[in-house]
């Protein structure tokens, strides 16, 4: 099953296992369980080709909310996705290092520079290589680094001349930890909105860096990076900043409450973020094999037989979820 290359892949799973109840519940990804719910984008929209003007209010709108004061350093693109395949192209050439256990998506980016994959920054390989990229929070581990260590080490290797890209695809969940608003030469930064505000689907993402190389990154892009969806969802989204305090509070609840149901089946949480939970079981992939059956869809790891990685239910699907993990474990 695709389950073992990325989360999300509902379609394969119901066709494995075609007798599992339904709805399916989808904790395979770490994506808001209740997204944002404002409005698309008018059927006119859809009509004509997106307009610039819209393009560069969404980007100093989005700029605002990640704190950063020049929205020229901001560059919208088609999810975070699309920016890290884009940046081997744009930075590459040289040693290469990847702080493990990172996504899935940074490893086949840079496959052509052979990474070396490191577990801390301080291994002699990821402090000379030309490339450095880890995610922050930790995908799928939730490894965090704080801020001001990452700045310092981001400073350091820029005035080395060496690249730092910081993922940072969770950051809304751990804004303590960003450094978008650092204008270092050398550093570029990822930011996702689909997980946070539960859309992945609208396909919106974000390129942060100095000026100069975001306009270059822009002009790879060409004129129409984004859709109409995206533009419109992006706008209103990003200026409702009650909207994500209210909800960076309950996502953080809902995180504490899928723990304790999890040490009660003695699945013990290792880590993770308020967007997903990061779990030690002996066979993980049994596990994930018995929540199938039952509709619920988790991510494993080829890699890591002992590792599940959980996403949060709703409000709404919280019981069946505590039901069903009671269910597989006892």
């Amino acid at each position: 099953m695709g389950a073992f290359r990325h989360g999300g892949r509902l379609r394969e799973a119901m066709a494995a296992f075609p007798d599992a109840p339904r709805p399916w519940l989808d904790l395979s990804t770490g994506i808001n369980p209740e997204p944002w719910s404002g409005q698309r984008a008018p059927a006119d929209a859809l009509r004509r080709l997106p307009d610039p003007r819209e393009l560069a209010e969404l980007e100093t709108i989005a700029a605002r909310a990640f704190g950063v004061a020049d929205p020229g350093r901001v560059v919208a693109t088609s999810g975070a996705e699309a920016a890290l395949r884009l940046l081997p192209g744009l930075i590459g050439g040289g040693e290469v290092a990847l702080l493990a256990p990172i996504y899935g998506g940074h490893a086949e980016s840079w496959a052509a520079s052979s990474p070396s994959l490191v577990t801390s920054p301080e291994d002699p390989r990821a402090v000379a290589a030309d490339v450095l990229v880890l995610v922050n929070p930790n995908n799928p581990d939730g490894r965090r680094i704080d801020r001001d260590t990452l700045a310092a080490l981001a400073a350091e290797r820029s005035d080395a001349g060496r690249w730092t890209v910081v993922d940072e695809s969770f950051g809304e969940v751990a804004p303590e930890l960003g450094v978008a608003e650092l204008e270092i030469d050398r550093l570029a930064i990822l930011r996702s909105f689909g997980k946070f505000y539960g859309l992945p689907g609208a396909r919106l993402g974000f390129l942060i860096g100095n000026k100069v190389f975001a306009q270059e990154f822009r002009a790879l892009l060409g004129d129409w990076p984004i859709g109409a969806d995206a533009l419109a969802l992006g706008i209103e989204a990003y200026a409702d900043a009650a909207w994500r305090g209210r909800t960076r509070a309950w996502l953080a609840t809902q995180a504490g409450a899928v723990d304790t149901v999890l040490a009660k089946a003695g699945l013990k949480p290792l880590g993770g973020c308020d967007l997903f939970r990061w779990v030690e079981t002996p066979d993980a992939h049994g596990l994930f094999t018995q929540l199938c059956a039952r509709g619920i869809l988790t991510r494993p790891f080829a890699d890591r037989p002992d590792r599940l990685r959980l996403g949060l239910p709703s409000r709404n699907d919280f019981n069946r979820f505590e039901r069903d993990i009671h269910a597989v474990t006892s």
